[in-house]
């Protein structure tokens, strides 16, 4: 509860871009974690000097902050766990301020969604290639926040790759610019590289200066089924090694491929790919298209030569839709298998993704759960999801007993956490897995110089 000092400097400085109204505290009390923890007020400032002037206020005050772009995260990471103010950036920094086709960049404000930038690079035959799934509303913000991936990190990479420069508000109020618009920096500390996937815990960025690439002129996508999911791994590792390098290389698992074919019953141009207990789908592009054709061909000839069951390349966007519409629906699919879902997003080097599998489906033998995975297999991402046939607080106590084990197993193979969801406070119990304390210390160190008071967006990462 803010005291009504604090109450009237908010009112005086925001007008009505300040709130504590319910309807207002509900709307930003919860993320896509269905997590909901109600804050003390919601404030949308007008620009860098109004965000200058409340954390100056809020860090003089002991104020908690939490930076907020869409809510789209998976981790609670913008929510206000323990009170405090939601500074939400969607209204006001939304803008694509500059596109710099000479210089191949553009400068962007945080609240800008992804898919509003891929529009209108797309106009200049440009793109962004960050693509997560919740690009259609997720903010750009949001996305260096969490440093966010999507199916095109395999070839690609994620949003690290390309950040060049940052403005940030710092939570005693002085605004820093870190990194600059050149491909080569070497001057001074990585700075921009510490607030990328920070989770609103150093700064609160408001102005992101992004290199952009040449959008290709064709692209085709693959499908192909394998009896034997070790044989689609084996296709993979070869895939990646070939110097092919596939812009997407997904996978489906046998229990995900099963749900998938419960919900498209009418897709039966593929019908004969889902009776498969491991499924590739892949996606290329070029340039030229002889380059393309050749590369699909010269992939298709590795999954064959790893006893692959069926291939099928795309010739048309029709073809290509209907075949990553099995990709798009694996996860609302696999709801089938229970009345929960506790989803993460672990992470090992694509050589141990066999024994990762083997692993999980032995805890969800040992567990009574079913456990249905997909994912990124091109860079080792997977979505692992394991399903609750009840909701009750034995079987929620025994799920987490379970994705323990999971992220233990992960940790054990040379992995993390996550991959693309962030820390947040749904994993921040289980850094220590992951982190020595040495580690840990240093993290949290980092965060006391940045952040002494500890007000912005505390109780995240476990720091």
């Amino acid at each position: 509860m803010l005291a009504k000092e604090h109450i009237d400097f908010f009112t005086n400085l925001l007008g009505k871009n300040f709130s504590t109204q319910p309807h207002y505290l509900q709307a930003y009390s919860y993320d896509s974690t269905r997590l909901s923890f109600l804050p003390d007020a919601v404030i949308f400032p007008k620009d860098e000097a109004e965000i200058s002037k409340i954390m100056s206020y809020c860090n003089q005050h002991k104020i908690p902050v939490i930076p907020r772009g869409a809510g789209s995260g998976m981790s609670g990471g913008a929510l206000a766990f323990k009170g405090g103010i939601i500074l939400a950036l969607e209204k006001y920094f939304n803008k694509i301020l500059e596109i710099d086709s000479k210089n191949m960049l553009v400068c962007v404000q945080p609240g800008l969604r992804n898919k509003e930038l891929q529009n209108a690079l797309e106009e200049l035959n440009l793109f962004y290639p960050p693509d997560p799934a919740s690009m259609e509303f997720s903010t750009i913000g949001g996305n260096v926040a969490e440093n966010a991936g999507g199916m095109k990190a395999a070839k690609y990479g994620t949003t690290k790759d390309y950040v060049l420069a940052l403005r940030a508000v710092l939570p005693n109020g002085k605004i820093i610019r870190v990194g600059k618009k050149t491909i080569k920096d070497v001057a001074g500390y990585n700075l921009a590289g510490i607030l990328i996937a920070s989770e609103g815990t150093l700064g609160i960025i408001t102005e992101i200066t992004l290199k952009v690439l040449s959008k290709p002129k064709f692209s085709c996508s693959l499908i192909a089924s394998f009896a034997d999911f070790k044989d689609a791994m084996n296709a993979v590792y070869e895939s990646m090694s070939s110097g092919i390098s596939p812009v997407a290389m997904e996978f489906l698992d046998q229990l995900t491929l099963q749900a998938v074919k419960n919900k498209i019953k009418d897709n039966n141009e593929l019908a004969l790919f889902f009776d498969a207990n491991a499924l590739l789908v892949c996606e290329l592009d070029s340039m030229y298209e002889d380059s393309l054709m050749m590369q699909a061909k010269a992939l298709e000839i590795i999954f064959k030569n790893n006893a692959c069951l069926q291939t099928k390349i795309s010739h048309t966007k029709q073809e290509s839709d209907l075949i990553w519409s099995i990709r798009r629906n694996a996860s609302q699919a696999t709801t089938c298998y229970g009345v929960k879902k506790l989803n993460e997003d672990i992470t090992v080097p694509r050589s141990n993704l066999k024994a990762l599998l083997d692993g999980i489906y032995t805890i969800g033998q040992k567990y009574g759960f079913d456990i249905p995975c997909f994912g990124h297999a091109g860079d080792g991402n997977v979505h692992v999801n394991v399903m609750l046939k009840n909701d009750d607080q034995k079987t929620l106590d025994q799920g987490h007993s379970a994705i323990k084990e999971i992220f233990q197993l992960a940790i054990n193979l040379e992995g993390t956490l996550s991959g693309e969801h962030g820390i947040g406070i749904s994993k921040a119990e289980f850094m220590s897995l992951a982190f020595n304390q040495a580690e840990l210390d240093l993290m949290r160190s980092i965060k006391k110089a940045f952040d002494p008071n500890n007000i912005l967006n505390p109780h995240k990462m476990g720091l």
